[in-house]
């Protein structure tokens, strides 16, 4: 009997951890270094920048798109992505989301991108999003 017992813990406990690993999922990110490099040599790179209206006017990187898509959880917030997902699937280029904080917001509008036909090697998130972008000098004034 406590053989049979041991074996059934241990079953479960195997189970929850396959579980756990077949739902998490990668995404790719991309350090604001990268962005600042890829910019300076203008490497084909589209920052879709997700930020609420508000936010995006306060402080943006030099040439992100504007989406207001933020948060992207309604099939509306979703839509105002379909634009840069267009562009997208006409070029080659690297397709960074910019987030307020790199988080939830940008893992939603990244799985819609890849959802849409954009290629995952593709896509990256702006690691710890505009929050968290060091550099002043590469910020629309």
């Amino acid at each position: 009997m406590k053989k049979t017992g041991l074996l059934l813990v241990l079953f479960i406990l195997v189970a929850t951890i396959s579980a756990t690993t077949v739902l998490a999922k990668d995404y790719r990110f991309m350090d604001a270094d990268v962005i600042k490099s890829n910019l300076a040599s203008n490497a084909p790179m589209t920052l879709v920048d997700i930020q609420v209206e508000d936010e995006f006017n306060q402080h943006h990187i030099i040439d992100a798109v504007a989406t207001y898509a933020y948060p992207v959880k309604s099939a509306a917030e979703r839509a105002k992505l379909d634009a840069s997902i267009a562009e997208l699937k006409g070029n080659h280029n690297m397709a960074v989301v910019v987030c307020p904080r790199g988080g939830g917001g940008a893992k939603r509008a990244y799985d819609y991108m890849v959802e849409s036909g954009i290629a995952e090697e593709r896509v990256y998130i702006l690691t710890n999003g505009q929050a968290k972008w060091p550099y002043p000098e590469l910020l629309a004034k």
